[in-house]
């Protein structure tokens, strides 16, 4: 579970509240107008944003003071973090050891990754001789290879078109349900949100509102998201 206990996020005159929990395994998207404090969001929960205020906790664990790379998180930004230098196996590897030193079975576990997310024989490419598709598979891949419990996707795939879009959010759903990892996802199109989460989170006017099944919130949907929705 992860729980977001009364935290609060100060940065100069902007404010975001969260006081709320969702369970282990859960499909979450976050949705909101724009400056709302969706990226904020995701960041306080990945430690790159400080909290102000209150405590968040992994499975009973508190981890408000714990580093980036201290917590049990997985996330994708728009740009997929992917090292032009590198080629797309040695992206992947990232997510094993950042020495690049892997043994004959971690070799193979990057292998089995790259496969997992339709890659195959892709790996001595580099980002730039790849697809936007295809980088975003890559980031995807070593996502899958860290295996964390709770994957954070800040739009990585944005800049898609919807039919490679849909696909995309399609896997990291197959691969969430495959692992039973919690996700949350940040976007700004609720069709992707309709297409995988299971609950949504409204961030409008400072709150960060508690989770909702996605059925009920847009079948009845509360005034804040009418207004976001149009």
């Amino acid at each position: 579970m992860l729980e977001l206990d009364g935290v609060r996020i100060t940065q100069d005159d902007f404010t975001l509240a969260a006081d709320w929990a969702i369970p282990a395994g859960a499909l979450v998207a976050v949705i909101g107008p724009s400056g709302a404090g969706k990226s904020t969001l995701l960041g306080a929960v990945a430690g790159f944003v400080p909290v102000s205020e209150g405590r968040v906790f992994w499975q009973g664990q508190e981890i408000t003071q714990a580093s980036p790379s201290g917590r049990p998180v997985s996330i994708l930004f728009q740009d997929n973090n992917l090292f032009p230098h590198l080629s797309a196996f040695e992206n992947v590897a990232l997510g094993v050891k950042p020495s690049l030193r892997l043994t004959a079975d971690e070799r193979a576990q990057v292998e089995a990754a790259l496969a997992r997310v339709g890659l195959e024989g892709f790996g001595a490419r580099r980002p730039a001789q790849l697809s936007g598709g295809q980088q975003s598979r890559v980031a995807l891949a070593r996502v899958l290879l860290q295996r964390k419990p709770l994957v954070l996707l800040d739009e990585p795939f944005a800049a898609l078109g919807p039919a490679l879009r849909m696909e995309m959010l399609g896997l990291v759903a197959e691969i969430c349900r495959e692992t039973g990892a919690t996700l949350l996802m940040v976007s700004h199109d609720i069709r992707d949100a309709e297409a995988i989460a299971d609950h949504l989170v409204l961030v409008s006017d400072g709150v960060a509102q508690a989770p909702a099944l996605t059925t009920q919130m847009l079948a009845d949907p509360p005034e804040a998201l009418r207004n976001y929705l149009g």
